[in-house]
């Protein structure tokens, strides 16, 4: 893709990864970049050729850094498309699985968009917070991606406190997967996305709805009796049969996607 100036896009075979590319501004996000997000979610959710995709910032220092507060200030306000912060926190219909490359601080809005990935691999010197209480704020989206995700006290100790938790603590407390050296975070997240290309892409988009719809059932009775779109066309496919196949011919499965 291209005609992006406040992000990278680049593909790798079915590997889509977006890099938000604000260094001067420690990646934080003004209208212009949320808008182009959204687009780079758009093409990937759009695309069939695409299975994994994977975010992250420019430069050491930071992931992202939230909001760009002089242009929120300058706009007398936030200015966010229908899919949320980074075009991400409010895409609740993608199915497919998306990777944080945490490389440094993720802090508000930075966070959320952690919090928004399936899963995340942060360098050591990665933090993570909410700091909006301290400037007279609170993180909307992000709490309750936050209550969900953490045990309460340990989401509300981040959530009230405004304060960091550092790579190895957010790796204790679950918001991250992994947390590596920072010249090994690259390595480890071609590895998990290795892992996921290993897999059935229907089988993927079948598991992630089904635990995000299921959550959402309110309750393990109703999750087992709903109806669940992805599983079925799953069920269906080609590839469920190719993997019964491969596995009986002791061989590798080759997927089709269908």
């Amino acid at each position: 893709m291209t005609g992006f100036e406040h992000i990278d896009v680049r593909t790798d075979g079915p590997v889509l990864t977006i890099r938000i590319d604000r260094p001067e501004v420690m990646n934080a996000l003004h209208p212009p970049a949320h808008f182009e997000l959204h687009r780079a979610f758009d093409h990937y959710a759009e695309t069939d050729d695409f299975r994994v995709a994977v975010i992250t910032g420019s430069g050491e220092r930071a992931f992202c850094a939230g909001s760009d507060l002089k242009a929120r200030s300058a706009a007398g306000g936030d200015d966010f498309p229908a899919t949320g912060f980074a075009g991400l926190t409010e895409r609740f219909n993608l199915y497919k699985p998306v990777i944080a490359a945490v490389n440094g601080v993720a802090v508000g809005g930075g966070l959320e968009i952690v919090l928004a990935c399936d899963l995340a691999i942060a360098a050591e010197h990665a933090s993570f917070g909410l700091p909006e209480p301290r400037v007279g704020l609170a993180a909307a989206g992000g709490l309750h991606r936050l209550a969900r995700q953490l045990p309460m006290k340990q989401a509300m100790e981040i959530a009230l406190t405004g304060g960091r938790v550092t790579a190895r603590r957010a790796l204790e407390i679950g918001i991250i997967n992994r947390a590596v050296a920072a010249d090994r975070l690259d390595g480890a997240v071609e590895t998990l996305v290795a892992e996921l290309l290993a897999c059935a892409p229907l089988s993927l988009l079948a598991t992630k709805q089904m635990m995000h719809e299921g959550l959402a059932a309110g309750s393990l009775r109703a999750a087992h009796g709903a109806d669940f779109p992805a599983h079925s066309a799953m069920l269906a496919s080609e590839d469920a049969v190719e993997g019964s196949a491969a596995f009986l011919e002791g061989r590798r499965p080759v997927w089709k996607g269908k």
